[in-house]
C-alpha cells in the first residue's frame, strides 16, 4: 500500500487534477466501451474496403455487359447466336439436341 501512496505522491500535479482524471476516464470510455469504440471502427473500415472492392468488380461487369449489349444490338449474327445458345431458339426446319453431361 505504501508503494501506491508514494507513486501517487510522485506524480505531477497536472496528472492528479480532476480534469485530467476526467479526460482519461472519458477517452478510455470512448475507446473501449462506447457504441463506436475502436474495435467497431476497425471492423467497419474493413467492411468498407471489402465493399469498395466488390463495387469495382461490379463496375467492370457493367461495362462488359454494356459492350456485349451494344454488340448484340448492332450485329444480327451475334444476336442470333446468342438466342440459340442461351434460350435454345431454333428455326422452323431445325431440331435441337441438348446434351447434358452427368458427373459420377
Amino acid at each position: 500500500m505504501k508503494k501506491i501512496i508514494t507513486f501517487y505522491k510522485n506524480l505531477p500535479n497536472w496528472v492528479k487534477s480532476r480534469y485530467s482524471i476526467t479526460a482519461v476516464v472519458f477517452f478510455s470510455w470512448m475507446l473501449l466501451f462506447d457504441q463506436s469504440d475502436i474495435f467497431t471502427q476497425m471492423e467497419l473500415r474493413s467492411d468498407l474496403e471489402e465493399l469498395e472492392k466488390t463495387r469495382e468488380y461490379y463496375k467492370a461487369e457493367i461495362i462488359q455487359t454494356n459492350k456485349d449489349l451494344e454488340d448484340l444490338l448492332t450485329n444480327n449474327d451475334n444476336l442470333e447466336r446468342f438466342a440459340r445458345e442461351k434460350y435454345l431458339m431454333k428455326k422452323d426446319n431445325e431440331e435441337i439436341f441438348v446434351l447434358v453431361y452427368e458427373e459420377d
